[in-house]
């Protein structure tokens, strides 16, 4: 891949350029749909695309096949709706939002109904307007987060009528411990899921995530739900990731200097120096998703060559020493590969002691994006 600095016939504002193979998320989605065939494939673009861009990601998933797209809130929604045709479902995942159920109605978004009480305040909507409204409606088997509760399910088996107006695009649930290899939960939710779906009336199933894809066809039903698997992700981490990764961030150097031991680097002096060292200023730091747990760990590459980060990560700096470098090859308006190639998303996640999925959603404003294949 060329240097930022080289792709481009300006030289970048930013002091970090984050880079989105859009071609890279297309191929995983394609992936996962070969995957899960014959269910349908869904794509979660909520948290803008987990970071990435929904806006940008969406229309390309819609062309590649994907037709039913997840948001987690009504603006999230009515943002996709402009790119998307009118041939595409969007789901809202946290539910309905009574109040507004019109923005619903005008737009054709579908509400996952997570309790009675939106299955009620839908079914009013369907009976004000004198058409069935499609939802899909979600049922926790035991993730006590979201969904109708054992009892609720329970009332609604036993009186169907409060589908009365609502047509039920999919049953749904969510997996807790998908991403963990034979973990007894996934299996005791599938069968909580089917039980409850044999006594239901009669509508598709959707219950795997990204990493619910991956434990086997039973998993499948109808509709597959994966999200951070789109972004590389690795939805299966006891293995090696059957996903590419999607992004790239690198961050210029600001400064280089030679740092006599006795010293210190950072905040709270802790990296100290035992022998004279080099260090060098990167432009990236909390501020822009690359989190203060971090500090410390890991590394970064510059012109192939890994520099470890020492010190603390600050709000808009991350110091690396470059001591072992040529010095021809660190150089202020040089560029560091803080993820990439050979530091993808889960290691830095995993550095920071969190998932990858924070690292994506904690991008932040300030980098220079540039929506282009990797190569």
């Amino acid at each position: 891949m060329t240097r930022p600095s080289e792709a481009s016939a300006t030289e970048p504002r930013a002091g970090a350029i984050l880079t989105i193979d859009l071609d890279a998320v297309v191929r995983n989605w394609r992936r996962l749909a070969e995957l899960a065939a014959p269910a349908a494939c869904a794509a979660v673009v909520k948290a803008d695309g987990y970071g990435i861009g929904a806006r940008k990601v969406a229309p390309r998933l819609y062309q590649a096949g994907a037709r039913s797209f997840f948001v987690a809130h009504l603006e999230e929604a009515l943002a996709l709706g402009t790119v998307l045709p009118g041939e595409a479902t969007i789901g809202v995942l946290n539910g309905l939002i009574s109040a507004h159920a019109s923005v619903y109605l005008a737009h054709g978004f579908v509400p996952v109904l997570n309790h009675l009480g939106e299955i009620a305040a839908w079914r009013d909507e369907a009976a004000r307007t004198g058409r069935a409204l499609p939802a899909f409606v979600q049922l926790d088997t035991g993730m006590n987060r979201l969904g109708l509760d054992a009892g609720e399910a329970e009332r609604l088996i036993a009186e169907p009528g409060r589908l009365d107006g609502i047509a039920v695009r999919a049953w749904i649930s969510h997996l807790a411990c998908a991403d963990e290899a034979g973990h007894p939960m996934t299996a005791a939710q599938r069968q909580r899921f089917a039980d409850l779906l044999a006594r239901l009336p009669a509508a598709p199933a959707s219950l795997a995530n990204s990493s619910g894809i991956f434990r086997g066809p039973e998993m499948h039903f109808d509709l597959v739900r994966p999200g951070c698997a789109l972004y590389g992700v690795n939805p299966k981490p006891e293995a090696v990731s059957p996903v590419e990764p999607v992004i790239r961030v690198d961050a210029r150097v600001l400064q280089v200097r030679d740092a006599p031991a006795g010293g210190s680097v950072g905040y709270g002096a802790g990296h100290p120096l035992p022998r004279d060292a080099r260090i060098a200023t990167l432009a990236i730091g909390y501020a822009d998703g690359y989190l203060r747990t971090g500090s410390g760990r890991g590394f970064v590459t510059i012109s192939g060559h890994k520099a470890p980060i020492v010190g603390r990560v600050s709000m808009d700096l991350v110091t690396v020493d470059v001591s072992a470098l040529p010095r021809d090859l660190c150089r202020p308006g040089a560029w560091a590969t803080v993820i990439g190639p050979d530091r993808g998303v889960d290691q830095v996640a995993a550095d920071a002691g969190t998932i990858g999925y924070e690292i994506l959603t904690d991008l932040g404003a300030r980098y220079e994006r540039r929506y282009t294949p990797i190569g």
